[in-house]
């Protein structure tokens, strides 16, 4: 990932919070956020000064002549300057015919605004009307007081990004690239290019993402994946920017810069992760369209009924207190401060969420269905045997399965051409290489169709072999791949792979919370039962197409359960897609990105379990915020109308600013205690 990209990207982060503000499912530019809130907070000052809080004179206050008008400039200019996100907001709403958050706070701040106007005109141009109370103090605190929350809600959220960013300062300020000479040049990382060749010198930090095409190495590549051991680099492997490169040199051809990079790809995940609307939220946005229908309604009562007891003047003093204290800004700011400290923490653990609503529906998972290869095992097969069924030796049939495996990255073809290459065979052209969708591929080796083929397809098409060898190698776990040619089977190829060390455990921890874990394979089904013999899995299905994984996902929701789908996102690309929650093993593939709602940076399936351990601890944080916000309009509403007033119980806008505040920062203190272990 070029390093002008990074800095593009961090750009802006950083602004984010200046530039645009998130709230109620709209994104609303709104000038220099940070900017905002210091200007409105420094016309709040004189406001407070020279304004009496509620009609009363605190000690710090004094007026002059004229100071009046000053205050009515300063508020009028506050409120059109530090106002103006929030009616912008309340006008997309209606707009919408979706009431909620910046409604109910565009109502407050207006009814304040337009009631004080009303009596500073009122008290300077209608002698014959009594002296009427303003609320331009408790106007420019409500102001100051949302712009403060909107600005530490979009930092918090920014948080997120600035976790990932930590991993993009991993890159090295320079790249030395090849020269056609051979000589080497230092260039910035902005000026590099996919295909160009780097050298990678003992101890530095890998530029780019990219493939090695010389030298041998060991790479830390702890601080991007989470990966605690050293790999084992050689030509023909990935590498990915930010990694530590350990005793030799490597020349790598770049095949990732700007934003197709795999640092890039993980910002992004998180970016899309934080744009992207939860369920709780729309819950949220509901709660506060209820409230502004309350708040309305209970306005319109409390004026009609202090109008009758107590004349105009106190019955508009009431109205305004309740649409006052109707701004759920604690309720705004409930869901989005816990989702984005969630996306932070799940960023730095390791755990990409891309799709938020995957923290909520994780609830509701009882099952889990996996993927063998690369998910439960290692993924790195080793060839145990080569069995020939005509005249060629094996050697020729490894020589051809190799041939047509050269340009796979699958681990079946790794494993192959390992196993050719330590029998120093020289390994033919293939042409016009293709993939057999779920069974294999077919090509040309010396103007011969050869295709490397599943026992299913052969039990598909009619096409006998030694069943009796196939038996022997598949229960001692192996899994076989034949090669054909004009119908007839020439030989096969069986490969071993090793149980990853912390699978068995995670199977435990799935039963132990009641979620039913399930393997799917394409594997055979003696390769797939010695697996899951190992792992102590009893529900597991072999010899599965991509197909056949997506319909019995479906299965298992048609039977009314909820499904987590873990794949390595490539063949299992669909029924990541058609689970509940999709899970990427293995981070910065394209169809991980595509298809999955979670990837896991360390393709460590025990990571599963920690992301349902965060699920679950943040919508713990969402329904203690969500009472928090909720439960203070619910409590303050009652109280601002004067239901408690018999008992001499009134609640001033000033005490309902002040709480308003409080609960605010409440929410945004238990949002931030979120932890994960």
């Amino acid at each position: 990932m070029a390093i002008k990209q990074h800095e593009d990207m961090k750009h802006e982060m950083d602004n984010m919070s200046g530039d645009t503000m998130m709230h109620g499912g709209h994104m609303m530019h709104m000038g220099n956020l940070k900017q905002k809130f210091w200007l409105s907070l420094v016309l709040t000052i004189p406001i407070i000064l020279l304004t009496p809080m509620m009609g009363l004179h605190l000690p710090f206050q004094f007026t002059f002549t004229g100071s009046d008008w000053l205050v009515l400039v300063l508020a009028t200019f506050l409120f059109i300057y530090g106002g103006k996100p929030f009616l912008q907001g309340a006008q997309m709403e209606l707009a919408q015919h979706k009431p909620a958050m910046m409604t109910l706070i565009a109502l407050g701040i207006s009814v304040a605004y337009g009631y004080s106007l009303w009596a500073f005109i009122a008290n300077h141009f209608l002698p014959t009307v009594p002296h009427q109370m303003d609320f331009f103090w408790e106007l420019a605190t409500l102001i100051t007081i949302m712009l403060l929350g909107h600005w530490v809600e979009m930092n918090a959220i920014s948080s997120a990004g600035s976790a990932v960013e930590k991993m993009a300062a991993l890159l090295p300020g320079q790249a030395h690239v090849q020269q056609a000479d051979g000589s080497l040049a230092d260039i910035a990382l902005a000026q590099l290019q996919t295909g160009q060749l780097v050298v990678v010198k003992a101890g530095e930090k890998i530029p780019a993402d990219g493939q090695i095409v010389a030298g041998e190495s060991a790479v830390n590549e702890a601080l991007v994946t989470g990966e605690a051991k050293l790999v084992q680099k050689k030509v023909g492997m990935s590498v990915i920017g930010g990694a530590v490169n350990g005793e030799g040199n490597l020349t790598v051809q770049v095949t990732g810069t700007g934003e197709t990079g795999y640092l890039s790809q993980v910002m992004k995940l998180v970016e899309q992760a934080q744009q992207q609307k939860s369920q709780a939220e729309n819950l949220a946005d509901k709660v506060a369209g209820w409230l502004f229908y309350a708040a309305t309604s209970i306005g319109i009562v409390t004026f009609i009924v202090w109008l009758a007891i107590s004349g105009l003047n106190t019955a508009l003093e009431r109205t305004v207190t309740v649409l006052v204290i109707a701004c759920p800004h604690a309720l705004g700011l409930a869901i989005p401060l816990v989702v984005a400290r969630s996306t932070a923490l799940g960023a730095t653990h390791g755990l990409l969420l891309r799709n938020r609503n995957a923290l909520e529906v994780a609830q509701q998972i009882d099952t889990v269905v996996m993927d063998k290869t690369g998910t439960l095992t290692e993924g790195n097969f080793k060839v145990n045997a080569v069995v020939s069924f005509t005249d060629k030796t094996q050697a020729d049939i490894l020589m051809i399965l190799a041939a047509l495996e050269a340009n796979a990255s699958h681990p079946l073809a790794v494993g192959i051409l390992n196993a050719a290459q330590q029998q120093q065979l020289t390994i033919p052209a293939a042409q016009q290489v293709k993939q057999l969708s779920g069974v294999g591929l077919q090509g040309q080796v010396g103007h011969t169709d050869y295709a490397i083929v599943t026992a299913t397809y052969l039990t598909q098409h009619a096409m006998a072999y030694e069943q009796a060898t196939y038996q022997q190698l598949a229960a001692q776990g192996n899994s076989i791949s034949f090669l054909i040619s004009d119908q007839q089977v020439l030989g096969l190829v069986a490969q071993g792979d090793q149980v990853k060390p912390n699978a068995a455990a995670f199977i435990q921890q799935l039963k132990a919370q009641g979620i039913q874990p399930v393997m799917l394979t394409g594997d055979n089904q003696q390769a797939a039962a010695t697996v899951a013999q190992q792992l102590g899995l009893v529900d597991f299905h072999a010899q599965l197409l991509p197909e056949d994984k997506t319909q019995l996902v479906a299965k298992y929701q048609a039977q009314g359960r909820h499904v987590l789908m873990v794949g390595d996102g490539v063949n299992d690309a669909p029924s990541l897609a058609a689970a509940e929650i999709g899970v990427a093993i293995g981070a910065g593939t394209d169809v991980a990105i595509d298809s999955a709602d979670v990837v896991l940076v360390r393709s460590d399936p025990a990571d599963v379990v920690n992301f349902l351990q965060l699920a679950r601890q943040t919508m713990k944080k969402m329904v203690q915020n969500l009472w928090w916000g909720a439960g203070y309009n619910i409590m303050a509403l009652p109280l601002a109308a004067g239901i408690l007033a018999p008992l001499g119980l009134i609640l001033s806008p000033a005490v309902g600013a002040v709480l308003m505040s409080l609960s605010t920062i409440v929410v945004a203190i238990n949002a931030l205690t979120l932890k994960v272990k």
